[in-house]
């Protein structure tokens, strides 16, 4: 079989959806699995998601990269002061799968999460880069190398289908964060976003940006396959 490179879209803590999609891929050592960002927040299940990217490290080329969320997270783990603010994006969701609950025991947030989960969290990359492709999580600023791009772009620039430009590279970018709330890929040529609005009712998308091909799942664990817009 032919390596496959699959970009995944935000799961925000969607275990069902992500348990069948990871079913219907099977992916093996030979296949890079290139999840991009949001894994926590929203849904109830934050903690089990990580876990269950975590158990792919041995079972293929796993590169995850940093969303908005877990960027909030690790700046309300470095000052409380920023504690509210990511509270207020879906943390108190996150906190209940780790067995948090209103009125129970205090303890410092870092004492919440294994340290397995901080430094999975710590080690997200900002993007990745290929010979044809970009894979980030939110945007970038169209005349800016990569490595060049604020951090403000990469977790948190909103696609516009009308004005979002191509990079000046002339790769494709593969994105999430703004989540399509008709389930169906956005596709601009030189910008594909697969945040297909799991969380919300939505799916869950896989993209192959080898062959095109792509999956979908959701929180029911229906799959559908072949399902692109463009």
């Amino acid at each position: 079989m032919a390596y496959r490179t699959i970009a995944i879209g935000d799961i925000h803590g969607c275990l069902s959806a992500l348990d069948a999609l990871l079913d219907a891929l099977q992916p093996d050592r030979e296949d890079t699995l290139i999840f991009l960002g949001d894994y926590i927040d929203r849904g109830p299940y934050s903690r089990g998601v990580l876990d269950r990217i975590l158990s792919l490290r041995d079972s293929c080329q796993l590169i995850p990269l940093l969303g908005n969320h877990e960027e909030s997270l690790l700046d309300a783990l470095r000052d409380s002061g920023n504690l509210r603010k990511w509270l207020a994006l879906g943390g108190t969701d996150t906190l209940r799968s780790y067995g948090w609950a209103a009125g129970g025991p205090r303890r410092a947030l870092t004492d919440w999460f294994p340290k397995r989960h901080l430094q999975f969290l710590s080690d997200c990359r900002p993007y990745h880069e290929t010979l044809t492709h970009l894979f980030l999580h939110a945007g970038y600023v169209p005349e800016l190398p990569m490595a060049d791009q604020p951090a403000l772009a990469l977790r948190w620039r909103v696609t516009q289908a009308d004005t979002t430009l191509p990079h000046y590279s002339g790769k494709v970018a593969i994105v999430g964060h703004t989540p399509q709330r008709s389930g169906a890929i956005l596709d601009l040529g030189h910008l594909v976003c697969i945040d297909t609005n799991c969380v919300r009712g939505g799916w869950l998308t896989a993209l192959d940006t080898v062959s095109g091909h792509v999956w979908q799942t959701n929180n029911s664990g229906m799959l559908r396959t072949d399902c692109r817009s463009f």
